[in-house]
Parts: C-alpha cells; sequence; structure tokens
C-alpha cells in the first residue's frame, strides 16, 4: 500500500497533523549527545548531568575516530569484529559508533551506570486497505489484511506473526487495481470475518503473548498512514472505538531518517532496505510479507544501536508527534474497544 498511502490527502480523512507546535517544543532545549543524536532536552530545574558519566566522554573520543575513517577502513574494522558490512559509508560509520557505544554501555550497566533499553518486544503492523486506482478525495480506506510482526528486542529475532484478512463493508468488491496490487483476491475477503472480529483475534493474540503485561511493548508501522488514517477510518466505519493499544507507535520512517541522518525521500521501504545493503524478501503489498521487511529494518536498526522509541501519537482524533522528551512509555494492556454507539 506504499503509493496508496503516499496519495491519501489528510484534508479528505479528517486527520491532522498538528506537529509544528511539538517540533517547535522540541527544538527550543534539544542539545547532541556524543554521538551525534538529538536527546531530550533538560529541564532548567534538573542537573544537567544526562551526559557528565565518564562513559560518555570514552563514546565521543571514539566517535571522533571513527568519523576520519575511510569506507575502506570502516569495512575492515566491522569485519574485524564480525559486524554487517553492507551499506553505505554513513550506515557503516552508524553501525561502527552503534556497536563501541553499546559495548561501553553494556559495561557501565554492570557497574551501575547508565542503560541503553526501551521495550521488550516491538510489534510490526503495515495493513492492506481497498482502494482504486485514482483514489476520489472522499473514498474511505477498508482494512482487507491485519498483519502483525513480533520483534524480540532482546534476541533481535522475528518470534512471531500473525495475519487476516478482512470481509469490507462499505465496498465489499474489490476493485482490479485492488487486487493486482495486493494480491488479495474477492474470495479471500468474501470468506473473512468483518474488521471487529478480526480485532478481538488481534487483541487475543497481545495477550496470549503477555504484551502490556509482563512484557513491555510498542506497536510499529511503515509511516503515519496505518494508524492515523486506515485504523481510525476503520474503526468509524465499524461503529468502535479507536484501540487504546494502538494510540502511539514507532513511525520507522522518522526514526530510520534520523538515525542515519537521511531525507524524507530516502525514507520509503524499498530504499530504506537498499540503503542497509539488504534486498526485499517476499511480494511487495502483501502486508504481511511488508510487515516482514519492515521488521527487517528494526531489526538492522536496533543492531546498529538506534534506540526505537514511540514519536507518534493519536489524540482526539488528531496525529500528534510525541517529543523525545516525553516518558517512554510501552503500549497498555490490550482490549477490545467498546462500541460507539
Amino acid at each position: 500500500m506504499e503509493e496508496q498511502k503516499e496519495n491519501i490527502q489528510t484534508k479528505d480523512l479528517n486527520v491532522q497533523m498538528s506537529k509544528a507546535k511539538e517540533d517547535e517544543k522540541e527544538k527550543a532545549g534539544t542539545r547532541k549527545s556524543p554521538d551525534g543524536e538529538s536527546d531530550p532536552p533538560v529541564s532548567p530545574s534538573q542537573p544537567n548531568s544526562d551526559f557528565s558519566h565518564p562513559v560518555y566522554k570514552e563514546i565521543a573520543l571514539a566517535n571522533g575516530h571513527i568519523n576520519r575513517m575511510s569506507k575502506r577502513e570502516l569495512q575492515v574494522k566491522l569485519a574485524e569484529l564480525k559486524l554487517d558490512t553492507r551499506g553505505v559509508k554513513d550506515v557503516m560509520k552508524k553501525r561502527l559508533k552503534s556497536h563501541y557505544r553499546k559495548q561501553k554501555l553494556m559495561q557501565s550497566a554492570a557497574e551501575g551506570g547508565p542503560t541503553d533499553t526501551y521495550y521488550d518486544y516491538i510489534c510490526v503492523v503495515d495493513f492492506e486497505a481497498t482502494c482504486e486506482e485514482d483514489n476520489p478525495s472522499d473514498f474511505l480506506h477498508e482494512i482487507i489484511e491485519f498483519p502483525m510482526v513480533l520483534i524480540n528486542t532482546h534476541t533481535l529475532q522475528i518470534v512471531d506473526t500473525f495475519q487476516s484478512y478482512v470481509k469490507p463493508e462499505l465496498n465489499p468488491k474489490l476493485s482490479d487495481f485492488c487486487v493486482t496490487l495486493t494480491g488479495i483476491t474477492q474470495e479471500m475477503v468474501d470468506e473473512a470475518d468483518p474488521f471487529p472480529e478480526v480485532l478481538q483475534r488481534v487483541v487475543t493474540w497481545l495477550q496470549e503473548r503477555d504484551l502490556g503485561t509482563k512484557h513491555k511493548y510498542a506497536i510499529l508501522t511503515d509511516g503515519s498512514w496505518d494508524m492515523s488514517k486506515f485504523l481510525n477510518i476503520q474503526c468509524r466505519v465499524s461503529r468502535i472505538r479507536y484501540p487504546q493499544f494502538a494510540k502511539k507507535w514507532i513511525n520507522i520512517r522518522k526514526s530510520y531518517g534520523n538515525f542515519y541522518k537521511l531525507p524524507r525521500s530516502q525514507t520509503k521501504l524499498s530504499t530504506m532496505l537498499e540503503k542497509l545493503g539488504m534486498k526485499y524478501e517476499g511480494r511487495p503489498h502483501c502486508g504481511l510479507d511488508d510487515s516482514r521487511n519492515i521488521a527487517r529494518i528494526a531489526v538492522r536498526m536496533l543492531q546498529d544501536g538506534c534506540q526505537l522509541r514511540v514519536n507518534e501519537r493519536m489524540h482526539a482524533g488528531q496525529l500528534l508527534s510525541v517529543p523525545s522528551s516525553a516518558p517512554v512509555e510501552g503500549a497498555p494492556p490490550p482490549h477490545n474497544p467498546g462500541s460507539r454507539d
């Protein structure tokens, strides 16, 4: 659904991006950490001690040395450390910096110093939805595939998947364009359950894995559209409330661009894979295959030392940015949302 997502007009879906104010707040107090990443602003009432620990001076010295290395030197060093040598120079540089950062912080944590962890699991979601070749401005996209891919952030492995097709309600007959794009046939959706029943199975699947209770977790998507548009519209169509567990998520495009210092034009799924020296596996626009490939990118980013954290949320039907100064919280325990009626 990547092209379809790009073409959706926010104003026609009654979902607005209220980002400017959040970004202004973020920029006002933002400063740089030793590895060049933006970090949470410090309140005037708090001691300026986030990076006063000696471990960060060691990290900064290592980063300076890495910045002066040639591409060949980076490849040799990565190979020596048995790390991935694929990717463009900036990606390799980031990978090596992150390796040293992780090693130093692990040593520091053992000695009671700073640590570098957020969630136990990350759950990747990439919906497929009804579409036309030229979607009219008032077209309501209905979810027709609900996939999930679960990443264990400690083992850095994909450990489980969920997939269900969904029967659309407003436009039960799929367009030829939609069938060709997604590979989802009319028979598949005709035999599927309506969205509320599929969502109940999703909730049960999450509950059975103790997510939000025993394990801290977060939802991750490829862009803002899945949660702010597709799920938002679907909940209105199905006359159910927006599920609480999906109100905050990690937009991997933002995280990828910020971490590797790349422009938004280089954060499409195919480009992200290419920049990391990876190839797409499976069928493009199959929701489960898209989710698996997004998960592969997330795993690589975690391996490279990226601290994936929630950066977007829904509030009162609006899409908002989550500033890096916000407390890091996992998604709440999943429950079935109530009816809107």
